[in-house]
């Protein structure tokens, strides 16, 4: 079987996102408080999605701006009323405007993160703070190890499996350190996430360019990683769990 050309790039639709990913923002509630918005500062949500979290920092009388390189996501948030602009994390332009930088669950799919991390830097005001949440290392490393199982063996691309960047503390740190900020905290949480819809739905939305390499034999390879799952995350009443660890972190640029 041949395997075509699709693009590594990962898309989104709201309408998906909001009936599959829900879990995303709903499970957000410790970072959020890591962040602890107050009325009247300038935040900046960086790959704010549809705008769940960014609306609820807007409730708390922050004047926030969210930024997202999807734009069937940021029509999503701009019909919450929410400020956003389309941009890349990668390449942030603000300078010293923002009292904080919050990101969730938006990180990991940015392959540059000296560069984020330099962006996120510059656009702070000095005592500025950064609080953020993303996939860390361990990450989905049942789901990315069939993924890959699965395309090595079909004559795929395996890479395409796990394009994200999950790091340790220890590296983390090291690289928000490099970068110039105080290191608050960094920590690691396993969080084995349940999946109401099931594998299959979680995968086609996070992983379509893994399988839409295999054109008309997508389906198939859906269904054999999702066999090769079964026994270590499906349990005995067919409810799905996704083997989730997060980082989360603080830090601060200096004054």
């Amino acid at each position: 079987m041949s395997v075509n050309s699709a693009s590594s790039k990962q898309t989104w639709s709201a309408e998906k996102y909001s009936e599959h990913g829900r879990f995303v923002a709903d499970l957000a509630g410790a970072v959020f408080q890591w962040l602890a918005p107050e009325a009247g500062e300038k935040i900046l949500d960086l790959g704010c999605g549809d705008g769940a979290l960014t609306q609820k920092i807007a409730e708390t009388g922050a004047d926030v701006l969210g930024v997202d390189m999807s734009d069937d996501l940021l029509s999503a948030a701009r019909g919450r009323g929410l400020s956003v602009r389309s941009g890349d994390g990668q390449a942030l332009d603000f300078s010293a405007e923002f009292d904080a930088v919050f990101s969730n669950a938006a990180l990991h799919w940015m392959s540059q993160a000296e560069k984020v991390i330099d962006g996120v830097f510059r656009a702070l005001k000095p005592g500025g703070r950064f609080v953020a949440e993303f996939g860390g290392h361990g990450n989905v490393a049942a789901i990315v190890t069939a993924m890959r199982a699965v395309g090595e063996r079909r004559g795929g691309e395996p890479s395409l499996a796990g394009p994200w960047f999950f790091p340790s503390t220890n590296v983390y740190a090291d690289m928000l350190l490099d970068a110039g900020f105080e290191v608050r905290r960094v920590e690691l949480h396993p969080r084995p996430t349940p999946l109401k819809s099931g594998m299959k739905e979680w995968l086609k939305l996070f992983r379509k360019p893994f399988f839409e390499q295999f054109d008309e034999e997508s389906e198939k390879v859906l269904a054999e990683v999702e066999e090769l799952l079964r026994p270590s995350l499906c349990d005995a009443r067919g409810n799905w769990t996704a083997d989730y660890v997060r980082i989360r972190v603080e830090a601060v640029k200096p004054v």
